[in-house]
């Protein structure tokens, strides 16, 4: 399967419906993955999220129609799938820079925002070794910090050493590491924990359900490895694979000196 060929059939889903209902069910089955799945490949090849990816195209759109017709801001509105002139006007200026209103005497300040066009030829990377298995559901206790996708990189491994710290002599080391997403799609707002596999009363219990997981070996629990191998998987390898994600936190085993990252998927 050639992802990037995919990609564009779906690309050219959304062009062809921007004034009408786009359904993410449908793009998911472009691209043959769940919609959960299809977010993550879309953003994380974009950088964008694919309804941030919709609703450019729209408003670029809707700047070029406003200069080229007649129709009254409602229409364009509710053409391009807005609610009411307000919320529209409201987006409208936000991306422009300009009110709808004044587009017919002040256009030169009108923002393009292009249709994306994915090459597709793909090319050889090296090999990379994973294994699948399942696991029971797990019952985990730690803390979390909130973080966010600017300052992760730097807050992760500060508030692992400061727990590694506190809390060794007691507890011994810290088992487990995740992040947790807000809303992976809209908002850059994460919550990084480390955990213990017993129960201790003074942090917080956490269930992780049931699942089927990627596993890739880090031989290192150094950081910078661990985000290195993190932004592989979403980056390169994760758009040539076959499998579903699950909305549940990725997980990091921490154990003799390496790092095991498990990914979620469906069965």
């Amino acid at each position: 399967m050639n992802i990037y060929k995919s990609l564009n059939e779906m690309i050219d889903y959304i062009e062809n419906n921007l004034q009408d209902e786009i359904k993410y069910e449908k793009l998911a089955k472009i691209l043959g993955v769940n919609e959960y799945t299809m977010k993550s490949i879309f953003s994380v090849i974009c950088n964008m999220t694919v309804s941030e990816y919709i609703r450019k195209r729209r408003l670029s759109n809707a700047g070029f129609h406003l200069c080229k017709n007649n129709e009254k801001i409602m229409e364009i509105a509710q053409k391009y799938q807005y609610e009411s002139a307000t919320s529209f006007s409201r987006a409208f200026e936000k991306f422009h820079g300009i009110k709808p209103s004044h587009v017919k005497h002040h256009s030169e300040g009108l923002k393009i925002f292009t249709k994306i066009h994915f090459e597709e030829n793909i090319k050889e990377e090296p090999e990379v070794q994973y294994s699948i298995f399942e696991k029971k559901e797990m019952i985990l206790y730690g803390k979390g910090i909130k973080t966010c996708e600017a300052t992760i990189s730097k807050e992760a491994p500060a508030f692992f050493k400061e727990m590694q710290k506190k809390y060794k002599n007691q507890y011994g080391t810290i088992k487990y590491g995740m992040v947790i997403y807000k809303d992976r799609f809209e908002s850059d707002q994460f919550e990084y924990w480390v955990l213990y596999d017993k129960k201790i009363d003074e942090f917080e219990k956490y269930c992780i359900p049931k699942s089927k997981w990627l596993k890739f070996d880090i031989f290192s629990q150094n950081a910078k490895d661990i985000q290195e191998m993190s932004h592989k998987f979403y980056i390169e390898i994760l758009p040539i694979l076959t499998y579903n994600l699950r909305n549940i936190p990725e997980i990091e085993y921490y154990h003799d000196g390496m790092t095991e990252f498990w990914i979620p998927i469906e069965n």
